[in-house]
């Protein structure tokens, strides 16, 4: 027998929204991550010093925070609990990045006025989702 509950129409738009949002995620991270020289020679000067200079471990936590957004967004659409987890992951090394370009970088690109907009939903959607996922464990429309 089990204890999961119905679940509102809300959770499930969210869900499906959360799927959506952490996919472009991880088409970001796959056009960061095979980005040719000359593709990273076309962009001004900037953005290039920036992403030559980036350490290895930034794009690792790249990788953990998109795809583990993804598999948290898909864990809870199978009404897993185990989402739960996979989000506080993915919250953790979004504020692992968060934290590099805010004190690591001197005029990180993410914060200019074409990025701030994304500087601030990751980590609102990434926290949120981490929220979601809580709820719904704590009432019993993921187990």
């Amino acid at each position: 027998m089990s204890n999961q509950v119905k679940s509102p129409a809300w959770f499930w738009i969210v869900s499906v929204i959360a799927l959506l949002w952490n996919a472009m995620g991880v088409m970001a991270y796959l056009m960061r991550a095979y980005m040719t020289d000359e593709a990273i020679a076309a962009l001004p000067q900037e953005q290039q010093v920036y992403l030559q200079n980036q350490p290895a471990w930034y794009m690792g936590v790249f990788a953990l925070a998109v795809f583990g957004g993804t598999l948290g967004s898909l864990l809870i659409l199978l009404r897993k609990a185990l989402a739960y987890w996979v989000f506080v992951v993915s919250l953790v090394c979004v504020a692992a990045q968060w934290s590099y370009d805010i004190f690591m970088v001197e005029n990180s690109p993410a914060f200019d006025s074409s990025g701030i907009a994304m500087a601030i939903l990751i980590p609102v959607f990434s926290v949120a989702l981490v929220l979601v996922s809580r709820t719904a464990r704590a009432k019993g429309w993921i187990i």
